[in-house]
């Protein structure tokens, strides 16, 4: 036996591997909802409202019908019978109230609603009977002005599954604020945010001759998508199956069914042939958006800067027909130690799709006007903004009253001041520049919620020694192909390339959704479970099958070498699993395991920090903005692959640098309509926008978190970016711009 089979597996997690799905992407030989083929397949175009609330006074469906190889126009008037009440329509994350039902009836709730589906033989066909058929309207009024509705905002509702309230007042903020020494108090927005990840929502629909269903669909969550179908249709639980092995980016827009899947099932259920249906990019404007958002931060600070006062209330958008909610003021009871606190959060109703969740929903909005009104402070008090933030440093969580499983934002702070070079900031603002550049720098804390959540995989070894681990998980981009193959291999002591994950598929083992940055914490936990287990049982078949050597040895003795088994060092210590399994008079080895969150969480807080830095440069005549450093140092417990977290970091910061300099969805009030829905006028970063960006992650261990110790990095790389980046404005200009984004108009005005 020679000495490489001695040794034991390198360690595959904690390593910057590259992805295992990598080679599929780059070649184009991954296959996302649109790409999937049938037999006979045809093809659906939207047509969407043109105005902003009202009635359908009627379709003309006539010109379009006449054109030959158009097979359908599905409108209110000829859609199949469906469920009366809401529940069948209430998918495993819907807000509470009451959800859209597309061409449910000829009410127009927003422009862009989807009011008629045209299905034919080509898309190019579709696209152009579409512009055939004839809708007319009668317009109400209508109100899609946030500012305009905020005093009619109402705490949302609360039914099961809705808006929890914010955890309830501490002391008497208001008295406190009125006495304090330092004082911030002021009004911060952010607009409407639009999901626009690479690939546009679409599904496959495919009936078989039985009436059964496979859907190929752009979902974070198959099991979701196939309840809401099932539901829906009155469909038995094996007449759906639903499959996404690849998603093109969804950052929460996948979270929930939206209404190309119910149109295409109901057109693939009529013409009993299989049906694709894919968005285009104006109609990604018509459902799923962050929503934007009107608050109020209030702080008050001794002459030390200890807070003695925090008050953050905020009015978010939401539709007319449910009660979408983030979680936004929480934060300033939780981030910074303080025993007055107020918080408060309202919804206002406008005539817009109903909001969704959106990369870190509630804290890229909420932690902005908290981190600038920090800041504030720190100006107030002529202080470095770190040293007031390490001043109100919180040990505990005290919006819960728990200590926290693990929070090393200290040393976030402390390694991303280092790495950044802080300690050379000078304290006033426009005190550098280059040339006609002004140049400042700005920080913010992050956080997020650290969460577990039920999942179950499956491992089945066959007798080549390899492994197929499966759970009906979702990889939004995220890698979970490559950090649960990490996850596996060290649980079962083999390579990386020794193991084959399976995903997004709903005959898999269940899993939630991927979101909230609980993937590697659930689904992880239950492929290193299951992996554990199926190694145990392959050693258990050493023991009794192997021979004398290994049925003396303790079990720790017998570990794997590639495909066989060893022992010791000499030739009688080793069996090919494929011997073993031949003795045991079997082909494969299947194991199966659910997880669930214990009980020791219930008494710590869990989350991820952050410390982000930014360096900007501002033209003083012309007023644009260039971010051309970001250091994001992150605590967020166990980092299973350093090269796929940092990239899922470096995006976040993008997306952050985006939020604070480019993205705004503009409406024309007097027309209820979004201005902007094109790539043209609604703006996102492109490369010439983005520079240096540091990513460092801390030591942080933690073992209540999950059994993983880790925590997920999804959301926490967004978070606090743009207050970051305007804070780093302001010491550049000594202009504070309050209402996101920051464009050269209102540095220039």
């Amino acid at each position: 036996m020679n000495r490489a089979e001695m040794l034991p597996a390198a360690r595959a997690t904690g390593v910057p591997h590259k992805r295992v799905d990598g080679r599929q992407k780059v070649t184009g030989a991954a296959q996302y909802s649109a790409d999937f083929t049938a037999e006979g397949l045809t093809y659906g175009f939207v047509i969407s409202s043109t105005m902003a609330t009202g009635r359908i006074v009627s379709i003309d469906s006539s010109a379009a019908l006449e054109l030959p190889g158009v097979l359908l126009v599905l409108t209110h008037q000829n859609r199949p019978e469906l469920p009366l009440e809401d529940k069948p329509y209430k998918d495993m994350v819907a807000p509470g109230g009451s959800p859209f039902r597309p061409l449910w009836d000829d009410r127009v709730w927003y422009s862009g609603q989807p009011v008629a589906l045209v299905v034919a033989e080509s898309l190019e066909l579709a696209r152009h009977a579409a512009a055939l058929v004839k809708v007319r309207y009668e317009a109400t009024p209508h109100q899609t002005d946030l500012s305009e509705a905020v005093m009619s905002a109402v705490p949302p509702s609360t039914e099961k599954g809705g808006f929890e309230p914010p955890p309830p007042a501490r002391g008497d903020a208001d008295r406190a604020l009125a006495s304090a020494v330092a004082r911030v108090d002021t009004f911060y927005s952010t607009p409407a945010e639009y999901h626009n990840p690479m690939e546009m929502h679409g599904c496959t629909v495919v009936p078989d001759a039985q009436g059964r269903l496979t859907v190929y669909e752009k979902t974070q969550g198959v099991g979701n998508t196939k309840s809401y179908l099932t539901s829906v249709f009155g469909l038995q639980d094996d007449e759906v199956q639903v499959i996404a092995p690849f998603v093109g980016g969804a950052f929460g827009s996948g979270l929930r069914p939206h209404y190309h899947l119910a149109l295409a099932v109901m057109a693939a259920r009529e013409l009993k042939r299989p049906v694709r249906l894919t968005l285009t990019r104006q109609q990604m404007f018509t459902f799923a958006h962050r929503p934007q958002s009107i608050q109020r931060v209030a702080l008050g600070a001794g002459a030390d800067g200890r807070l003695q006062a925090v008050i953050h209330e905020a009015v978010a958008e939401t539709s007319q027909y449910e009660d979408y909610c983030d979680v936004v003021v929480n934060w300033a009871g939780q981030l910074y130690c303080c025993d007055n606190v107020k918080m408060g959060y309202k919804v206002a109703r406008i005539d817009v799709p109903t909001p969704a969740d959106t990369r870190a929903p509630g804290a890229a909005q909420g932690l902005f006007p908290l981190e600038m009104a920090m800041d504030e402070l720190a100006e107030a008090l002529q202080m470095d903004p770190l040293d007031l933030r390490l001043i109100n440093y919180a040990e505990r969580d005290a919006n819960k009253n728990l200590p926290f499983s693990s929070k090393a934002l200290r040393e976030c702070y402390r390694e991303g001041a280092a790495r950044f070079g802080w300690e050379r900031r000078p304290l006033a603002p426009r005190a550098r520049r280059e040339g006609h550049e002004l140049i400042g720098w700005g920080m913010a804390t992050g956080a997020w919620d650290a969460m577990q959540n039920e999942a179950a995989a499956r491992a089945v070894m066959t007798r080549d020694g390899r492994v197929k681990v499966s759970s009906s998980t979702a990889d939004i981009g995220t890698g979970t192909y490559t950090a649960m193959s990490q996850i596996a291999a060290d649980a079962l002591g083999v390579s990386i390339h020794d193991v084959t994950f399976e995903l997004g598929d709903t005959r898999l083992p269940k899993a939630p959704i991927e979101g909230g940055s609980w993937t590697v914490s659930s689904v992880g936990s239950a492929v290193d479970v299951v992996c554990k287990r199926l190694h145990n049982r392959l050693v258990d078949l050493a023991r009794q099958y192997g021979g004398e050597r290994f049925s003396t040895v303790g079990r720790d003795s017998i570990r794997r070498s590639g495909a066989r088994l060893i022992c010791g060092t000499s030739a009688d210590d080793a069996i090919g699993i494929d011997a073993l399994f031949s003795r045991a008079g079997i082909d494969e080895l299947d194991e199966q395991a659910s997880v669930k969150p214990h009980e020791k969480q219930q008494a710590y807080s869990m989350g991820t920090h952050s410390a982000v830095f930014a360096e900007v440069r501002v033209d003083e005549t012309l007023g644009t903005v260039r971010v051309t450093r970001v250091v994001s140092a992150i605590a967020a417990g166990r980092i299973v692959n350093p090269k796929t977290a940092a990239n899922q970091i470096a995006g976040g910061v993008v997306w952050g640098i985006s939020m604070a300099l480019h993205e705004h969805g503009q409406f024309d009030h007097a027309l209820g309509r979004q201005m902007n829905h094109n790539f043209s006028e609604y703006h996102v970063p492109v490369n010439a926008d983005i520079h240096d960006i540091d990513v460092l992650f801390v030591d942080e261990h933690d073992d209540v978190v999950n059994p993983l110790g880790a925590k997920g990095v999804g959301e926490i790389g967004v978070v606090g970016v743009a207050a970051a980046v305007s804070n780093a404005v302001w010491h550049a200009t000594g202009k504070r711009v309050r209402a996101l984004p920051i464009t050269l108009d209102k540095l220039l005005g």
